[in-house]
């Protein structure tokens, strides 16, 4: 079995050399990351330069663009056969409810599936930084299960994972994506140079962690795994809006 790795946080993020190693037991493996943090572009394509490809001393590729281009790269020109999936991760932090539509983590994977790739979003819903072992075995466990019993057509799951060791986990849950309140103001603030500049501000709360949403999932140390689609469509409003543009 081959898989593609990729991520949002780097080539160097601790998050995805504990994915390689796990899976590298199992599977064949490619990494293929940005060169650098590329936390929150989302689903964005670099089209105004061309892209450059290096490998690094461990053997891992990293590429001068976002998490999507460097799954793009991969696929469409780098390797020789397609993966058999695609895997982007280990996030350093959670990607639940509306952050999923900002994730870099997820636009790699998201880019994987359109391109016809069974494709899994993993992130560690972190509050120490020391449990990425976990994340990776929940990983390992996803893809023994997925080549004993292989889906019939792509399929794109965002998984995340309790920041605890992987004996305490309370099981893994199916969910659906939960919601946040409006983010927060941006926080102003004054250069060295004596500019006005503004941070993005942070997320906000929690607005819907009922019990069969992500949010609700990883609050009883349980893994969240939520089938995601790309159809924006709001078919509800279709006669609405046909009627309103007669």
């Amino acid at each position: 079995m081959r898989i593609l790795l990729s991520n949002d946080d780097g080539y160097f993020a601790p998050g995805l050399t504990s994915l390689v190693e796990a899976l590298s037991s199992i599977a064949d493996t490619v990494v293929v990351a940005p060169e650098r943090d590329r936390s929150g572009s989302s689903n964005s394509l670099t089209l105004d330069r061309p892209l450059s490809l290096h490998k690094s001393h461990n053997g891992f590729y990293y590429v001068n663009g976002t998490p999507t281009d460097c799954v793009h790269l991969a696929v469409t020109g780098m390797l020789d056969k397609l993966p058999d999936m695609v895997i982007s991760g280990i996030n350093d932090g959670a990607n639940m409810g509306d952050d999923t539509i900002y994730s870099g983590t997820v636009a790699a994977a998201t880019e994987g599936f359109l391109l016809g790739i069974p494709s899994l979003a993993l992130s560690l819903a972190n509050v120490s930084d020391e449990n990425f072992s976990t994340a990776a075995r929940v990983a390992t466990d996803i893809v023994q299960r997925f080549k004993q019993n292989k889906f019939h057509e792509p399929i794109l799951l965002n998984i995340n994972v309790p920041d605890i060791p992987y004996e305490h986990l309370q099981g893994i849950e199916v969910t659906r994506l939960g919601r946040r309140h409006k983010a927060e103001a941006v926080v102003k603030s004054q250069s060295p140079r004596g500019e006005i500049v503004y941070w993005v501000g942070a997320a906000g709360a929690v607005q819907d962690a009922s019990e069969d949403t992500d949010f609700h999932a990883i609050q009883l140390n349980r893994v969240s795994v939520t089938p995601l689609q790309i159809d924006l469509t709001q078919y509800g409003q279709i006669d609405t809006v046909k009627q309103w543009l007669k």
